[in-house]
């Protein structure tokens, strides 16, 4: 890795965490700061994730290697892409960074920052569930396609999430390798219901963990500035927020039932404190 302290014109931070966690709420509240540019779901690291597995196989790289020339050319997506924000702090929201931590540090030269919104994982697949409720009146989902039997019953669906090639599952196992790898220093594990009680004192946290100058937001009008055509996920109102920052009560033992009590293990940043 570079020891270059500063080889981008912006500062980068990243939030990857669970789905259903709150992480366009807060994207939408840091973005009141007006030296902070946030973002949707974005596909940039897609994009550079695919440069970087293209590049090696290309038969004109093989002969002469530029590792140098590789490094330089990710940069120049990233820079390119965020080129016309005229704010000198990026957000960049995608579950996906965890599993590339290493990717976007060679590329920005120092460590990465991550914020890593969590929740309790049977309020998760509530939510899951609800969404899919709400959807399956008019429509069929594409995971209900590939697994029609599966998704015949409350336990089905929730099993289904949870697979490591569907959005519960994936990010779960991002955040559990990405601090297996040694990464905890650059992850700030927000709970949701911390931030939906004490919205207050986690961005104060989060500010600390980034090293920002602190910012006054208001919690009780929430612009949102971030929007995605959710008709593309098969859910209506995937990421919408709402304007007031406020406490939801938990939901799944009435929405899953008793089976889903198991998963509750798995909330390791609950279980440790």
């Amino acid at each position: 890795m570079s020891t270059a302290k500063k080889v981008l014109n912006k500062d980068y931070y990243f939030i990857a965490g669970l789905p259903r966690s709150g992480s366009t709420l807060l994207c939408n509240i840091l973005a009141q700061n007006p030296r902070f540019h946030t973002t949707s779901t974005s596909g940039i690291m897609d994009v550079m994730f695919g440069v970087r597995n293209q590049w090696d196989k290309l038969v004109e790289f093989k002969a002469t290697p530029n590792p140098e020339g590789k490094i330089r050319v990710l940069r120049g997506i990233i820079e390119s892409y965020y080129s016309d924000v005229d704010k000198p702090v990026i957000f960049d929201k995608c579950r996906g960074w965890l599993s590339l931590l290493g990717m976007i540090e060679e590329v920005m030269g120092h460590k990465a920052k991550v914020i890593v919104p969590v929740r309790d994982l049977r309020d998760v697949l509530s939510s899951f569930e609800k969404l899919w409720r709400e959807s399956a009146k008019t429509t069929q989902i594409a995971q209900e396609g590939a697994d029609y039997f599966g998704f015949q019953t409350v336990q089905g669906r929730t099993e289904n999430w949870l697979k490591v090639d569907q959005p519960v599952g994936l990010a779960y196992n991002r955040i559990t390798d990405a601090l297996q790898r040694g990464y905890a220093d650059r992850m700030m594990l927000v709970d949701f219901n911390d931030m939906t009680s004490n919205p207050k004192e986690t961005f104060k946290s989060i500010y600390q963990f980034l090293g920002e100058q602190p910012f006054e937001h208001d919690f009780d009008n929430v612009k949102q500035v971030t929007w995605e055509n959710d008709a593309v996920h098969g859910f209506v109102g995937l990421h919408n927020i709402r304007s007031k920052v406020e406490p939801l009560a938990s939901s799944w033992q009435k929405v899953l039932g008793p089976f889903a009590e198991k998963y509750g293990e798995m909330n390791f940043w609950k279980n440790k404190k």
